[in-house]
C-alpha cells in the first residue's frame, strides 16, 4: 500500500516536520503553509497531492484532523468523495477512522466527517458575524473615518471586497505585505491584490481590533 500524509499549517513557526517523518517514514509528506480557507486542490501540496492519486502513485492519505482538508463543508466532502472515488482510503489520526472498510464505504467515517465540517463552517461563520458586530461598534465609538483611505468604500464594503486577503491576514499576521499579496491572489477568480492595498485591509482590521 502507497502511503501519504497530508500537513497543512498556516505559519513556518508552527513546524514540527521532524518528528512528523520519524514517526510515519513510510508515508510521504505532502506539505503546505498556507491559511485553510484555500481550497485543497488549490494550496500547492495539496494540489499534488491530487496530481499524484490520479496518477495512481497512492491509494491510502492520512490526516491529523478533518479541517486540515478544508474550512468549508463543501470543499472538505468533495475533497473526500475524490479520494473514495479513486479507491484511495483516508485515514483522519484524532477520530481513529477510516474512510472505507473492506473496499465499501464507512458510513461511521462518512456521518462524523460530515458533522465536523459542518461545525467547521459554522464556526467561520460565527466569526464573519463577530467581525461585522465589531465593524458596528468600531462606528459607534467613532473609531474609524468611515471609508479606507483612497476607496469611496464603506469599512463593510471594503472587506468583503478584500475577503480573502483579510483571512490571509488573520491566518499569517507575521507574513510579508509581498507574501500575502501573492498568497490572496487568485488569478483564476479575477483576484489580484497589490502589497499597499493588503496593508490598507490589515491597517483597517487593525483599527477595528480584528486582528
Amino acid at each position: 500500500m502507497k502511503r501519504a500524509r497530508y500537513i497543512r499549517q498556516s505559519t513556518s513557526q508552527q513546524s514540527n516536520l521532524r518528528q512528523l517523518a520519524k514517526a510515519h517514514p513510510d508515508e510521504i509528506l505532502f506539505i503546505d503553509t498556507i491559511s485553510g480557507s484555500i481550497p485543497f486542490a488549490e494550496r500547492p501540496a495539496g494540489k499534488k497531492l491530487v496530481e499524484a492519486v490520479e496518477a495512481g502513485e497512492l491509494n491510502y492519505v492520512s490526516f491529523h484532523a478533518i479541517d486540515r482538508a478544508g474550512r468549508s463543508t463543501i470543499d472538505v466532502l468533495q475533497t473526500l468523495k475524490f479520494f473514495f472515488d479513486k479507491g484511495v482510503i483516508v485515514k483522519i489520526d484524532n477520530l481513529g477512522l477510516e474512510s472505507m472498510i473492506n473496499g465499501k464505504a464507512n458510513p461511521v467515517f462518512n456521518l462524523i466527517t460530515t458533522i465536523l465540517s459542518e461545525l467547521s463552517s459554522l464556526e467561520k461563520a460565527s466569526l464573519l458575524e463577530r467581525q461585522a458586530e465589531g465593524i458596528i461598534q468600531a462606528r459607534l465609538r467613532g473609531a474609524y473615518k468611515g471609508r479606507m483611505k483612497e476607496t469611496k468604500d464603506s469599512p463593510e464594503v471594503t472587506l468583503a471586497k478584500h475577503n480573502r486577503a483579510v483571512k490571509v491576514i488573520k491566518s499569517n499576521p507575521t507574513m510579508s505585505l509581498r507574501d500575502m499579496a501573492k498568497l490572496a491572489s487568485d488569478k483564476s477568480k479575477g483576484y489580484e491584490v497589490s502589497p499597499n492595498t493588503v496593508k490598507k485591509v490589515k491597517d483597517l482590521m487593525l483599527t477595528l481590533s480584528m486582528i
